[in-house]
């Protein structure tokens, strides 16, 4: 019998955040390139 105001798991709530921080990372990993000219790969020095 699960509590159905659970804040744990794949819910709502955690989705929401976990894409608004997954397009704030992707922006930044683009304006980082832009930045620096180089890809984010060769930044971390693999590529």
């Amino acid at each position: 019998m699960a509590d159905s105001s659970s804040r744990f798991g794949f819910v709502g709530f955690a989705e929401t955040w976990n894409g608004r921080l997954a397009m704030l990372g992707f922006v930044i990993g683009l304006a980082t390139e832009l930045l620096t000219g180089q890809g984010i790969l060769s930044q971390i020095g693999l590529g």
